[in-house]
This record gives structure tokens, sequence and C-alpha cells, in this order.
């Protein structure tokens, strides 16, 4: 029996690299762009020709900054994801976009490529704040990519948001959610900067250059954030991404039901569902594999121009450079580190057991007595199965929780 498997393909190339950014791209290599488009759809043939048998609910265009291909590059490469895949009639086709790099032609272009998801990297609404992200855009632009982008026929948009910056006030954050309320937006994702190893912001806040954020202020940013898009009506299915609330679903979200406009390739990875990653430093998850593919551009080029191939087998393509063949406790820890992550629906035992053959809680029964005791995490029951899924406490708290399953 076939199993949906979406399909994610990496676009590394960017016009800046951003300090707290710890991506796989890089700046300044625009010129091999249409090169790199050749060897992504080499990629794709490749393991089309491989026959895979499974239908494409989603695809996500991730980067880097996908929005600076040309429509004609889009095209190129839907038509042989088209000519590769089954994909489905009603796809999520989903792009991230920075809001300056975007026009009515181009925006034209990619929706008659079949893309019909965007994603824009808005951050912030404070001007001051944008400069120390080192973000080219300001939140007049914001507005004009969103209107630009309505008007050429876009009807789901997300926008990306962070918050626990540096010396940002809780009032400067409230700022910027309810600017970016009056966009409407149909997705709000909000995530806390993490200060990452081996960027610039990561060694100066190790230097003692940049100030390490608040995490009680963080938590109040938080706690906040929840209460003030819930009253808003946007549902809150995952710790940090909320959707509009349109028929006022939230209180029936379960394991099976999510908002209308909940990013369904998203919910690929969070409930451990497979997926394809394309391109280089792309990760994946299918055919019992986590892999992931090389990281330079120029050398993900050059091996999917290399006409010598070993003997590779599905997922494998030759851009692959890490494997892992997952055992089932491998993929029993994922699926309660990601499944978790959606606060309503939560791990339903039918679904746990469907999947690995034993109840949650033959696995798991003191890890799940303990998370309870601590008030982390709360035992509901929906549809006849027992779901446990994180408390409020616990969405503050996820990092605990998850590291519980951790072997």
């Amino acid at each position: 029996m076939s199993t949906d498997t979406s399909i994610y393909l990496h676009i590394p190339f960017c016009k800046h690299r951003c300090a707290y950014c710890d991506f796989n791209t890089y700046a300044g290599q625009e010129a091999t762009i249409p090169a790199y488009v050749e060897a992504l759809i080499k990629e794709i043939e490749f393991i089309g020709n491989q026959k895979p048998d499974f239908n494409v609910p989603t695809i996500f265009f991730g980067g880097g900054t996908p929005s600076l291909l040309s429509g004609p590059q889009f095209d190129s490469i839907m038509s042989a994801l088209f000519s590769a895949f089954s994909i489905s009639a009603n796809a999520e086709v989903t792009i991230e976009a920075n809001p300056g790099t975007i026009s009515p032609a181009k925006l034209d272009a990619i929706r008659k490529a079949s893309i019909n998801r965007i994603s824009f990297g808005v951050q912030s609404s404070i001007t001051e704040e944008l400069r120390m992200l080192e973000r080219s855009h300001d939140f007049f632009t914001v507005i004009e990519a969103v209107s630009t982008a309505r008007k050429a026929g876009f009807n789901n948009l997300n926008l990306d948001l962070i918050y626990a910056l540096p010396e940002q006030t809780l009032a400067s954050w409230q700022t910027t959610v309810k600017r970016v309320l009056e966009l409407e937006p149909e997705h709000i994702s909000a995530y806390a900067l993490t200060l990452e190893y081996g960027t610039p912001f990561g060694r100066w806040a190790s230097k003692g250059i940049l100030p390490l954020p608040d995490p009680d202020l963080a938590a109040d940013m938080y706690e906040w954030t929840m209460d003030y898009l819930q009253q808003s009506d946007y549902a809150q299915y995952e710790i940090s991404n909320w959707a509009k609330n349109v028929e006022n679903r939230q209180s029936t979200v379960t394991f099976d039901s999510f908002p209308e406009f909940a990013c369904q390739h998203n919910l690929q990875y969070w409930r451990s569902l497979p997926y394809l990653g394309l391109g280089a430093g792309a990760h994946g998850y299918a055919g019992g594999y986590r892999y992931s593919n090389v990281l330079r551009i120029k050398t993900y080029i050059d091996r999917l121009t290399d006409s010598q191939h070993a003997n590779l087998t599905f997922p494998l393509t030759p851009a692959t450079v890490n494997q892992h063949r997952q055992t089932q406790r491998d993929d029993i820890s994922d699926y309660m580190i990601n499944n978790l992550r959606l606060v309503q629906a939560g791990v339903a035992d039918s679904d746990f057991r469907s999947r690995f053959g034993s109840g949650l809680l033959d696995v798991f029964q003191k890890e799940m007595e303990d998370l309870i005791r601590a008030g982390l995490i709360e035992k509901k029951t929906s549809d006849g199965s027992e779901v446990f899924r994180l408390t409020r406490r616990g969405r503050l708290l996820g990092n605990q929780v998850f590291l519980r399953f951790v072997d």
C-alpha cells in the first residue's frame, strides 16, 4: 500500500545572509542559479525514474530565498515534478519569499506554475529590529507584498515572525503582531530567536557583544501571543503556528482534524509521514531512511551532472551524503517528538498502536505518568481513543518534554 509522500525542494540562494541564519544558504552565487535549476530537475528525474508508487499531497520550496528564481525556472521545476510524480489535483504548493523580492509579473508567473501558497519572511514590523536582523525590507514592503500577492490571486498566505530578539520589548512585539493581523493572513508562524552556534549572532552573544534574550520575557511574549491570536480567531494547532479559524473550528481540532489553513506540508513532518528532500542540503525521510544531501552548490551541481552514478536505492540520489536506516525505536522517538508539537491533536494511542503494534503506554508508561504529574502533558479522550497532548505549561517547556523520548 502506497503512502502519500510530500516533496521539499531547497533553493540555497540569498542576496544577503542574515547574521542569525544557520540554514544552508549562500549569498553572491546567483550566477549559478540556471545550472542549479538544471541539476535540481535531474535529481527530480532520477527519483522519478525509480517509479515510486505514491501520491504527492504537498510541495514546498524553501531556502534561502526561492523567490529569487524566475517564473520560467519555477515552471520548469514544476513541469519536471508533474512528469515524475503523481501530484494531487488539490496539492498545496508553497514558496518561501522575502517581501522585497517579488513583483506583480513574478507572482503572476509563479501562480501560473501551480504554486498556490506563499510564506513571507516578515520577522518584525519594527524598523530598528529589522535592521538588527539585517533584513533588507521594511514593513511598508510587507504591506505592498501582501497586497500584490492578493491581486495575483493568492488566498493562502503565511507571515513568519521572530520574537525574543535582543533588546526587544513586550510592547514592540505586541505592535508587530497587531500590525500583521491587520493584513489578515491565513496563517501566522512565530518562532523564538535561537542563537545558533557558528552564526554571527551566536559568536557575538558568546563574546558579550550581543545581549542574550531574556527567557522570562520570551515566555511572556509567547503566552500573550497564544491568548491574543486566539481572541483574534486564529487557532493554534502547533507550538509555533496558528491558522485563521474561518469556521470557528478550534474546539473541533482533533487528531484527524485541523484548521482549514493549517500548513499541510508541515503537518507531513509533524505527523512523521514521509517526504523527499531535494536540492543542496535538503533532508528527507522516506523508504525507511533519514538522509541529507551535500551542502555546497557547486558540489551538488557536479554530482547531478556526472553521468556515472552508483546503484542507488530509493530515496537516495547522487546528491545524498548522509543516510541512516531507521529502526523502529528511531521512528517511535521521532514520532513522539514530532506529534507532540501538535498542541490540539497530540498523540493518539490508536494511531500509535496502528503504526507500531503496541499501545503508547506499553512503551512509555513511566514517561507519560511523570509528564502528567509534572503538569506538562494532559490526557484526553477523542473519538474513542486516549490522546496525550502538551498542556499550556508544556508548550512553554516543550524541549523538556521531548527529551524524555530521545534515546
